[in-house]
């Protein structure tokens, strides 16, 4: 373990529906908005994302074949006001399911009017990576990481 906290990678976006959407649109549709083209850990690639809507439900990725690949657990379900998830992907991108070597994904939906909605994610906990734990958050700040993540799920929403 790292011998200080490591600050998590936050990231917000706003979109123009009422939270009720945008909370549908993110756990719903993650399979038509996620970039499953560069953000797959399947070696036969991904054709969409599921986020089941429990917690406990999985979020994982499917291959064109049927294969399943998980990514993590939801830990809070808390419809259209908040998601977490644990990420159960290691450094080398490979599903871990040791829950005391996952960081965790929250995302608050914040109404700020009928139509109007702020999107708040945090990815955090990257002290469980050990060593590696500033690399990780490193790779998350990138362009293509979160930030990228976030304006296409703004995209769907918008198209």
């Amino acid at each position: 373990m790292s011998g200080k906290p490591i600050l998590g990678v936050r990231r917000t976006v706003a979109v123009d529906v009422p939270v009720e959407r945008a909370f549908r649109v993110f756990t719903e549709e993650v399979g038509r908005w996620w970039p499953l083209d560069t953000h797959h850990t399947n070696p036969a690639g991904a054709v969409t994302a599921v986020i089941e809507p429990r917690v406990g439900g999985r979020w994982f990725e499917r291959a064109e074949d049927g294969s399943e690949t998980d990514w993590g657990r939801v830990l809070a379900w808390e419809p259209p006001e908040r998601l977490v998830l644990a990420w159960h992907l290691s450094p080398e991108w490979r599903f871990d399911p040791d829950p005391a070597r996952a960081s965790e994904v929250e995302v608050r939906f914040v109404a700020e009017g009928p139509a109007s909605t702020r999107v708040e994610l945090e990815h955090r906990k990257f002290e469980v990576y050990g060593a590696e734990a500033e690399t990780v958050r490193d790779v998350f700040e990138q362009p293509n990481a979160w930030t990228e993540v976030l304006d296409l799920y703004r995209q769907r929403i918008a198209g």
